[in-house]
């Protein structure tokens, strides 16, 4: 059908008809569907010389470049470089099609390229080629291309604005955004600017400022915000916390003309919701969605994650799979963090697995994301085995991996990867690294190394410390017994301390019999929370372990005349793939039984040791709180596959009158005596001053 058209043109061009050049575009190029088609076209243009047209030769690479028919824009690019002087319209298609792909660099260059053939640019040129300084955060060229609108006379433009308001923003210089949109006259602004300059504070974490923004342009009347507009102020709400603001922005979408509840409005309902702390609200929204995609399934499944609902954000996942939606990036990023906090090995792991069975692209943050979990449920040695594969590791990388080392007790592996980052040029640690190395520190009881990282913060990188370093810092020195040094640091903080801080001075004076200085810290944390009960509990501990049972009865007795209640504490284990959850005095198990009658073994052989082990827990009678933390390590100890399980490394406290080095051999779910499973390598210090608790004796090797 094609060909009788060819012939046509052919016979009238030797006739001598002359055909219009812009009627053989437009009658040919607008009609076809098939890339061989378009390919009949050019080869007929090339031959019968009407491609030297550049209204023609423009249109045709216009054609090749927009229906992508050839991704690799090598065909499309050498088409270009055929055209004899080609147009402005032809630069700017090339231009539109490279700020688009994934190599913006090459608008750059073919910019440059055209400025020295001496092509003059237009109104049009700009938007492309600050989209891509936009993309590469190139801000010394979008300052030059600024210029040079000034120079051509296409400043006053509405879209070349824009570009420039985004493009300043993407490069961090939101001032001159600013400046920029300020001197655009309010008349001329669309909706487009509003939406760049509240993106551009967005995007510097200027929260703030988004909002203030998104008031002016509701305060001016005009123009009529749009989808973009809300998405962004709900995003700014989730950020700052801001729940009622963001309830009427909601309702604002709901009496805007037009609205419907797609998936880009639901799932920025859903983040504003999690973030604000309303996860049912969320959970809400996410269900009225008609048609879900997996941006608004990751985005339920983030929020669940941020409000600590790990079990729900995995029956989630599991149920967007058994939905028939397949997982991107983002999402088994999200899941793998859930896994890490749930301590949910084998599931981690499984995932990791799903990911190299489906194709999934394991992009950097996939890849950061699996170092963060396998270092958290403690298998450290995977996670180091994925980070020496990254060909180019980041600074979340390398941190993840100091601060796994870390919370696994791997102290002089985490110092000494530190010391390796800092040999490289292209990767300078944040203020999340330097809390990595502080938790290395308290790990390892290193207290000089400690308040030299401490202090390089501030003197050698120039970094802040926020309340987290100074609540490492006490740590680091009651744990040294530096309990009088902790409180002098304390006194001279340049922010006022939290609760966390002095429940860090109290957990030192616990461990160290610090009375006094245990009711001072106490006392300040009383003032912050008065109705909390933990600086009440942790001070019944300091008596009960002086033996001052007479102020413990005290302590309790104001807890119940105040109403005060201790909240349960919770617990995890996994074993064979599944997470059991316990709470305090919980008889909800199955196998509640079991577990206490191996538990009861476990005191009797403690209390029968001649190796010092004292006589086990004591649960005094006004004590209503069981030993749940023993009740996970009990029933996973009672669960064992039969096989032998050595733990490289871990750190149990019990109470008992003396430290000693001993290893755990468990066979079989059997307990043996302690002298039975005594030996010289493997060891695991007791400290004789922490709480009676068999804690993490399989939650980090469960499933190993």
């Amino acid at each position: 059908m094609l060909l009788l058209p060819f012939i046509s043109i052919s016979r009238r061009w030797r006739w001598g008809y002359r055909q219009s050049y812009h009627n053989f575009s437009l009658s040919l190029l607008e009609n076809f569907s098939h890339p061989g088609a378009f390919n009949q076209i050019l080869s007929h243009a090339i031959a019968s010389g009407i491609f030297r047209d550049p209204f023609i030769s423009s249109k045709l690479l216009y054609y090749s470049f927009s229906h992508h028919y050839h991704h690799d824009f090598a065909f499309s690019r050498t088409l270009f470089f055929q055209i004899r002087n080609p147009n402005v319209f032809a630069w700017n298609a090339i231009f539109r099609a490279y700020s688009r792909s994934s190599f913006p660099t090459e608008t750059i260059a073919l910019y440059n390229l055209m400025l020295r053939n001496g092509t003059p640019p237009d109104n049009y040129t700009f938007p492309f080629v600050l989209k891509a300084c936009a993309r590469l955060s190139l801000l010394q060229k979008a300052r030059e291309l600024h210029s040079s609108t000034l120079k051509w006379g296409v400043f006053p433009d509405v879209f070349v604005q824009n570009a420039l308001i985004s493009a300043y923003s993407s490069s961090g210089a939101v001032e001159v955004s600013r400046a920029v949109f300020d001197m655009l006259p309010t008349l001329i602004r669309d909706v487009v600017s509003w939406n760049s300059m509240i993106s551009g504070y967005l995007q510097s974490h200027r929260y703030e400022l988004a909002l203030k923004v998104f008031g002016e342009l509701l305060g001016a009347g005009s123009p009529t915000p749009d989808h973009v507009t809300l998405v962004s102020a709900l995003s700014a709400c989730g950020r700052l916390g801001l729940l009622d603001l963001g309830k009427k922005i909601h309702g604002l979408f709901m009496t805007t003309s037009g609205f419907t509840l797609d998936v880009f409005a639901g799932s920025s309902l859903i983040d504003m919701y999690s973030k604000c702390g309303q996860v049912e609200d969320a959970r809400k929204m996410f269900d009225r969605i008609p048609d879900r995609n997996i941006v608004c399934w990751t985005s339920m499944i983030a929020g669940y994650a941020q409000s600590d609902l790990f079990k729900e954000a995995i029956e989630l996942f599991r149920e967007m799979q058994i939905g028939g939606f397949a997982a991107d990036a983002a999402t088994i990023a999200c899941v793998l963090s859930v896994c890490g906090h749930w301590g949910a090995l084998a599931l981690g792991r499984w995932i990791h697995s799903y990911c190299e069975r489906n194709g999934i692209e394991m992009d950097l943050k996939v890849r950061n994301a699996l170092i963060g979990m396998y270092s958290k449920c403690g298998d450290t040695q995977k996670a180091l085995e994925i980070f020496h594969g990254l060909t180019q590791p980041d600074i979340f990388s390398w941190t993840a991996m100091i601060s796994g080392l870390a919370m696994n007790g791997e102290s002089d592996e985490a110092l000494h990867l530190f010391s390796q980052m800092e040999m490289l040029t292209d990767v300078r640690p944040n203020e999340i690294t330097f809390l990595g190395l502080l938790c290395a520190c308290n790990h390892g009881g290193f207290v000089d190394k400690g308040l030299y990282y401490f202090n390089a913060m501030t003197q050698i990188y120039n970094l802040t410390p926020n309340i987290e370093h100074y609540g490492c810092m006490v740590d680091l020195l009651g744990r040294a017994n530096l309990l009088v040094e902790a409180e002098k640091f304390i006194r001279t903080l340049p922010i006022q301390p939290d609760v966390v801080i002095w429940r860090s001075l109290l957990f030192a004076c616990r461990n160290h019999g610090n009375i006094e200085m245990a009711e001072f810290a106490a006392k300040r944390i009383e003032e912050l929370e008065p109705r909390r009960c933990g600086a009440r509990v942790l001070l019944s501990n300091v008596y009960a372990s002086a033996l001052m049972w007479g102020d413990v009865k005290r302590v309790r007795k104001d807890m119940a005349i105040q109403r005060i209640k201790k909240q349960p504490g919770c617990s995890f284990i996994e074993i064979d793939g599944l997470v059991h959850e316990f709470f305090v005095a919980d008889c909800s198990h199955p196998e509640t039984d079991a577990i206490y009658e191996t538990l009861t073994g476990i005191n009797r052989a403690l209390q029968s040791s001649p190796k010092g082990f004292g006589t086990g827990w004591k649960m005094e009678e006004e004590d209503d709180e069981d030993p749940f933390d023993i009740c996970i390590a009990t029933y996973g100890i009672h669960f064992l596959k039969p096989v032998t399980r050595k733990l490289d490394y871990t750190k149990v406290a019990y109470g008992s009158s003396s430290a000693l080095t001993w290893s755990l051999d468990i066979r079989l779910g059997k307990l043996c005596k302690p002298e039975d499973f005594l030996c010289e390598d493997q060891a695991v210090e007791l400290n004789a001053n922490e709480d009676a608790t068999l804690l993490l004796l399989l939650s980090n090797h469960s499933s190993t």
